[in-house]
């Protein structure tokens, strides 16, 4: 099987970097083992892949992540693999300008922003989390994928699954969106969104504002779900989320001290930050002095019981 190897700069931290990419602790595609390797299963366009990869000591380097693949899209992920670990990000341009953005970059100095040149990947769970809690769109993930996922190539841990293609997606019947909890706007959204793959993947091409903006071309993709996807698909540190419940309360708090929160104040407080704000938002939610998370708006999104 084809492997590649990269010497991370120091300091850099590998789960940090990757952990965004998770769509919690039992996501099908994307998995840590307690030794800190780490599992993905993609739809690379050249086909599924599984990418196993691995951190260890290094006698020249003194540190070498090494990626090995399985599968018809083992050379294209190869390939990618030091964006996906973030060798294009350029943390150096960051310059935190509060003190608790300082003692955040100071403690989580190794995080680097991953870029998977992927959008369906990041798009179809972000779709999955609009206006429900985390829990429920994790489920809805997970069980979607352990229906219709593929078997992944190679020795991929039990349980994991390639996620649908756009095909297979629009397959779906109405009575198993219904099942994982989806509602008939959220799987209508992914449907719309599958039946222009194509010109969507073209995003990963593109600078944040013309990648949002062709999201956005999308009934039901407005800027909270492209904002939560093109951080992953390109790595922008710029791709600060807005229409978020949780966001503004949880900056305004960090940065003030003050409870309550709008996007605007949100923006007015992160405007230091001008194309670096996703970053200093990371660094702001790791930096802890963050409040309570408010109830959410739909708590009781399990809706195949209905």
């Amino acid at each position: 099987m084809p492997s590649r190897t990269w010497a991370p700069p120091a300091p850099y931290d590998l789960a940090r970097t990757l952990r965004v990419l998770r769509r919690g602790r039992g996501d099908p595609a994307c998995r840590q083992e307690g030794d800190g390797t780490w599992w993905r299963c993609s739809r690379t366009p050249a086909g599924p892949v599984t990418l196993r990869i691995s951190d260890g000591p290094d006698t020249v380097t003194g540190r070498l992540i090494t990626g090995t693949a399985w599968g018809p899209g083992g050379d294209w992920a190869l390939e990618q693999l030091p964006a996906l670990l973030g060798a294009g990000d350029d943390p150096d341009a960051f310059r935190p300008r509060h003190r608790v953005v300082a003692a955040a970059h100071r403690k989580h100095g190794g995080l680097r922003l991953a870029r998977t040149g992927l959008v369906m990947e990041s798009l179809v769970p972000s779709v999955l989390e609009q206006r429900i809690t985390t829990g429920s769109a994790h489920y809805a993930w997970r069980r979607l994928l352990s229906l219709y996922g593929e078997q992944p190539p190679g020795p991929a841990p039990e349980g994991m699954r390639v996620p649908p293609s756009a095909a297979v997606w629009r397959r779906v019947p109405s009575w198993e969106w219904h099942r994982a909890g989806v509602d008939r706007s959220r799987a209508a959204a992914i449907l719309r969104a599958c039946s222009y793959a194509p010109r969507l993947e073209e995003a990963a091409a593109m600078a944040l504002p013309a990648a949002m903006v062709r999201l956005q071309l999308i009934p039901g993709i407005g800027p909270w779900t492209a904002a939560e996807t093109l951080p992953r698909t390109l790595g922008a540190p710029d791709a600060l989320t807005l229409g978020d419940l949780h966001l503004p309360v949880q900056i305004s708090h960090a940065l003030t001290g003050n409870h309550g929160g709008t996007d605007e104040q949100m923006l007015e407080l992160l405007e230091p930050y001008a194309g670096q704000r996703h970053r200093a938002a990371r660094l702001i939610l790791l930096g802890g002095r963050l409040p309570n998370r408010r109830a959410h708006r739909a708590p009781h999104s399990r809706i195949a019981h209905l």
